[in-house]
């Protein structure tokens, strides 16, 4: 007998491949599975004259996919870890945290290999504060300005003339196969990456265990793991999209290394942190790590 799951997603070209990358997934788990998408728009698409932080934050990508799923129009949804609050609205849970891709962030730029080799007062777009502080810790006197957008137009503004450079995730640019456009890795640990980056979550409603046991099938161990601590930090500091955090944790055996980082995107200034922990106790991890920053003075920058 065939079962229908139903998949809420985001209609941008890169929500709609990673929903149908988890289809795929799910439909090589259990074959008499039919799995459909349920393209969606959100207001985090809709706005696009604004920074996120202006309008709300991230969770703006998230709403009408989980109400989507309140009304029994689909049973899942699909997202960009990276892109999911840190508290979950109630109700709702993540059974599943697919192997994270490329960590980095991407520096691209149709005639400059890397940052340092942008001239003085380069333009380059971003709408990330977290991406904002890092450049301006590495190069004050870069013109910083916001960008939005799907990852296509954001490339084309940037082919238009409209930027000297963009820094975009690693991990979109590779899954719609425009990996050739990065021109340089930026890498930890110089430069940290939004916590959870590159990893790609299952979200339904937690009382739904047909579709928790279903989609708990493409959980990665050890990719859960590292975005747990990341998480885990960043909801200690009651970081969101209005505050440049970064965190990045890695796996060595039974060990796991954190590192974070807390900014200001108007002058560049952070305090960073690190910590090695057990596979274990990630969480704990992420709240000896956050101590550390606060410690350090990043209640400072928390102040929004």
């Amino acid at each position: 007998m065939t079962h229908t799951l139903r998949i809420a997603t985001r209609k941008s070209p890169l929500a709609l491949w990673q929903s149908e990358h988890v289809a795929a997934c799910l439909r090589a788990a259990h074959p008499d599975l039919d799995v459909v998408l349920v393209p969606m728009s959100t207001r985090g698409d809709e706005v696009l004259d604004r920074s996120l932080a202006a309008i709300g934050g991230k969770g703006l990508f998230l709403k009408e996919l989980e109400v989507a799923m309140q009304r029994g129009e689909a049973d899942c949804a699909v997202h960009s870890l990276k892109d999911v609050p840190m508290e979950l609205e109630p109700g709702f849970a993540l059974p599943a945290v697919l192997a994270r891709a490329d960590y980095a962030d991407a520096f691209i730029s149709p005639r400059y290999e890397t940052l340092g080799a942008l001239p003085h007062g380069a333009r380059v777009g971003t709408s990330s504060l977290r991406r904002q502080a890092q450049l301006r810790a590495l190069r004050p006197d870069l013109q910083l300005s916001d960008l939005r957008g799907n990852v296509n137009t954001r490339l084309a503004k940037l082919d238009a003339g409209a930027y000297d450079a963009i820094v975009l995730a690693c991990a979109g640019l590779d899954r719609l196969g425009l990996g050739r456009r990065a021109r340089h890795r930026l890498l930890a640990p110089e430069w940290l990456p939004a916590p959870a980056q590159g990893a790609i979550a299952v979200e339904c409603l937690v009382d739904d265990a047909r579709t928790v046991a279903l989609t708990a099938a493409l959980d990665d161990t050890d990719t859960r793991i590292c975005v747990e601590a990341e998480r885990a930090m960043n909801r200690t500091l009651h970081g969101s999209c209005h505050v440049p955090v970064a965190a990045y944790a890695q796996l060595d055996g039974q060990r796991l290394h954190l590192r974070g980082l807390v900014g200001n995107a108007d002058d560049g200034r952070a305090v960073r942190a690190e910590a090695m922990g057990t596979r274990d106790a990630p969480q704990a991890l992420g709240r000896t790590v956050a101590g550390a920053l606060l410690d350090a003075g990043a209640a400072d920058y928390l102040k929004v």
